[in-house]
């Protein structure tokens, strides 16, 4: 049986689409997932099934979401070995005089078009510069550095979508690391 974590985009940020967390691992029991838990506010949930395909595992929690609480959460669901990979292969950790808890990761619903990320990192042959923050995009993650913090930067889940025309949510290397804590229970 496959572990997933499944990142919620945009409850109980700012007083919008509140669900308790405690209502949100109810949901997830009646869809059938087993060894259900939750961590923190902003929707990071582990669980347990024998389904296979993500997509359909997304769409059974939004329809339910969308079913008891009348608005929609885009849903976005890695394996949990996934994101012990994605954290290794974080190119802001290997270099030096970062501040760590300034790195960020963005998780894509899917691939953005090659041309959309050339269009955001390319203009009229020059790259496009965001400075002072960074980011790499590799396939579904988007590595994010912001100097001065998330609350800071313009590389937001919104700049994203918008550009790449694909839906996304962030997390922080502390929260996916005690995810993965949480998950090896």
């Amino acid at each position: 049986m496959e572990t997933y974590i499944s990142l919620l985009r945009g409850i109980n940020v700012s007083g919008q689409k509140k669900i308790k967390m405690s209502d949100l691992l109810n949901l997830y029991n009646e869809l059938g997932f087993i060894n259900v838990k939750t961590y923190i506010q902003t929707g990071n949930v582990l669980f347990q099934t024998d389904e296979k395909d993500l997509s359909k595992i997304s769409n059974m929690i939004q329809n339910k979401i969308k079913e008891i609480y009348e608005f929609e959460v885009p849903v976005i669901i890695r394996k949990n070995n996934e994101i012990s990979t994605i954290l290794k292969n974080n190119p802001f950790l290997e270099q030096e005089n970062l501040d760590i808890s300034n790195v960020y990761i963005t998780f894509l619903n899917q691939n953005p078009l090659e041309e959309k990320v050339t269009k955001m990192t390319y203009c009229r042959g020059k790259e496009l510069n965001y400075e002072p923050d960074k980011f790499i995009i590799n396939e579904k993650e988007i590595y994010i550095y912001c100097s001065n913090g998330y609350g800071q930067t313009k590389l937001t889940n919104n700049f994203f979508e918008n550009k790449l025309k694909v839906i996304a949510t962030t997390r922080n290397l502390k929260t996916l690391n005690n995810l993965l804590e949480i998950g090896k229970l």
